[in-house]
């Protein structure tokens, strides 16, 4: 495979016609006093006409610079959920972005296109459900030789430098973590940007090549395919190993359709040969939960926040 510069460059050209990432103009909202942390609200321009809305939650009573985390919110058609996906108490009994809070980690987390207070801003304004939304803005970009999933990553990035900049996170400590699509966003993020220092995807380790021969496309929705993936001979094991020898953990059932089984064993194994050659095999971590689908369980949020403090 192409060495990790041409493999990044290659990722690139993928996502399509997209601006370069910069650390955007941010406009501050609000800013909270919570329980244990001071929550800012803030919204910036992503440079193609669209406005970011996020959170950036700085616990109480550590030390500055401290290490963050940026937390990418998933999908589950919870158009509506967002960022919240950080603060809000899920089914699982962990709202995953206080948890980090609470073990002294800086959050930053924001809307992804369609998502939060995104939802319904697409080429028809806001008339539109989230699932119309995304499909409009995947045909959209498309037009302007851009990607949906692309724009989203940039997003991401921008955020993250966005996160970088401000006095209290140490950017040598930055992480990056979320379920399903939050998995995904924080794979090719940490792909993509080496000032990311450790990921944790969480239940979406999809290997491009096993899921499409599983035949199953409505599983994932629109966002996730990106035009010729396939076809350039790069898939999900590439981009993992390009985190090398950055701290990583997998956390995925080994029962989850949107991930199947077979892929992620390829993904890890060629992970685990690049990590080996770099000399950071202890680096590359690996939990594959047992007769579990597509889940966020409770031992997960756990298992993610330990892995940040040993990392970070």
């Amino acid at each position: 495979m192409a060495a990790s510069s041409d493999l990044r460059a290659r990722l690139w050209q993928l996502l399509g016609d997209i601006p370069v990432p910069s650390i955007p103009s941010v406009r501050l909202i609000s800013r909270s006093d919570e329980v244990d942390h001071t929550r800012e609200y803030f919204s910036f321009e992503n440079g193609v006409g669209d406005r970011v809305f996020g959170y950036l939650l700085l616990p109480k009573g550590i030390e500055w610079p401290a290490p963050a985390v940026l937390y990418h919110h998933e999908h589950g058609g919870k158009y509506a959920l967002g960022k919240d996906a950080a603060i809000k108490v899920r089914e699982n009994g962990y709202a995953p972005g206080l948890a980090l809070v609470a073990a002294g980690f800086i959050v930053m987390a924001i809307d992804a296109y369609g998502f939060g207070e995104r939802e319904g801003l697409g080429p028809a304004g806001a008339a539109e459900s989230g699932a119309v939304t995304e499909l409009s803005l995947f045909k959209h970009f498309l037009w302007q030789g851009k990607t949906l999933w692309g724009m989203m990553i940039h997003d991401d990035l921008s955020a993250l430098a966005y996160l970088r900049s401000r006095p209290e996170v140490d950017e040598r400590r930055i992480g990056a973590t979320g379920m399903s699509l939050g998995a995904s966003r924080s794979t090719w993020v940490a792909a993509l940007d080496e000032t990311i220092k450790a990921v944790a995807p969480i239940s979406q380790m999809t290997r491009y090549r096993d899921f499409a021969d599983n035949g199953h496309y409505r599983l994932h929705s629109i966002y996730y395919f990106v035009p010729g993936v396939l076809a350039s001979g790069i898939d999900m094991e590439h981009i993992v190993a390009l985190t090398a020898p950055r701290f990583q953990l997998i956390l995925s059932g080994d029962s989850d359709p949107l991930s199947p089984i077979a892929g992620i064993h390829k993904i890890v194994d060629f992970a685990r040969k690049v990590y080996d050659e770099q000399g950071a095999a202890e680096r590359f971590q690996v939990q594959l939960y047992q007769g579990v689908g597509h889940a966020y369980l409770p031992a997960m949020v756990e298992a993610m926040r330990d892995f940040f403090r040993r990392s970070l």
